[in-house]
């Protein structure tokens, strides 16, 4: 189950990298569905950078086996 890619449970939000591995995608894939507004992105307020919600990229994992 994807849930292995986490190093705790408690992770609300995740990097690029541990999305794209958890969906089987490439990383830029994730940048250009941010851009297009398929799977949004939050940003992190420190640094900026893309970082995911657990939820959401559970239930698209979910959508893309329907």
């Amino acid at each position: 189950m994807f849930f292995m890619e986490f190093k705790t449970m408690s992770e609300k939000y995740i990097t690029v990298k541990k999305a794209s591995k958890i969906l089987n995608v490439n990383p830029e894939t994730l940048r250009r569905w941010d851009n297009r507004g398929i799977l949004k992105a939050k940003r992190n307020t420190v640094n900026n950078y893309r970082v995911y919600d657990v939820e959401d990229i559970m239930q698209f994992k979910r959508d893309m086996v329907k």
